[in-house]
């Protein structure tokens, strides 16, 4: 016996936390009778649906690393048409991305089905390093620096760089070259960050999760991840 919750996410349809979102919501049956409460347990022979589709529960675990193109939704499907990085991946599993990337960004995202992973990825409490590549407007100075290394404040909270690093200045151009690690996931932080500071970010692209790099993915291209990268990340809770 597994909590429901548990096998709607092991089941690839999304991750725990939604699928905690989902039962509340009353979008849950088991076996014809709607469960709105957490905690219920069911077994390989009961019979789950969310939204009025029975799930797989025997789908196979898929991970695929993306090197998202700009102008891509990180999403399964676009009501306005556009591309979606699932659009990238040829598999026959139904899978999803791990977080987001904005439309003009570009750079790595996994795509997966396992809903234990992506809640392991996504939840603030693993504080999962990501590291990004911005080209921002104007030239860095001390005091921009500085109140990098102590934290922003945005929108009420303050947003902390892990790592900082300038790797090229353009003194012609008035444009910067800079390498930031986060461990947070608030919408557009890197954006607000550097136009907090008065240096809008020109370009973004996001170039390394945890441990795994962009390598020799070139823009659109993908691969999977082995078990052994699989692992690697899991140990990361």
């Amino acid at each position: 016996m597994e909590r429901l919750q548990k096998v709607i996410a092991s089941s690839g349809v999304t991750s725990r936390r939604k699928a905690e979102e989902l039962i509340t919501q009353g979008k849950v049956r088991v076996n014809g009778e709607v469960v709105s409460e957490l905690g219920v347990k069911v077994s390989g022979n009961d019979v789950v649906e969310v939204n009025g589709v029975m799930i797989n529960r025997d789908n196979a675990k898929k991970y695929y690393l993306l090197n998202k193109p700009r102008g891509v939704i990180s999403a399964v499907s676009d009501d306005k048409g556009r591309s979606t990085v699932v659009d990238y991946i040829n598999t026959n599993e139904r899978i999803y991305p791990v977080g987001r990337l904005d439309y003009d960004t570009t750079g790595l995202i996994i795509l997966t089905n396992d809903g234990e992973l992506t809640e392991l990825l996504t939840h603030p409490k693993n504080q999962i390093p990501k590291t990004y590549v911005a080209k921002i407007e104007g030239l860095l100075n001390k005091d921009d620096i500085d109140r990098l290394r102590a934290g922003v404040m945005i929108e009420g909270r303050k947003a902390y760089i892990k790592d900082f690093k300038i790797r090229d200045k353009n003194f012609e151009a008035k444009t910067s070259i800079v390498e930031v690690t986060i461990t947070e996931g608030r919408n557009h932080i890197i954006k607000k960050i550097f136009e907090s500071l008065k240096h809008p970010v020109i370009r973004l692209s996001r170039i390394k999760i945890a441990f795994l790099e962009i390598g020799n993915l070139k823009s659109g291209q993908y691969r999977e991840l082995t078990i052994k990268e699989v692992k690697k990340l899991y140990s990361l809770k």
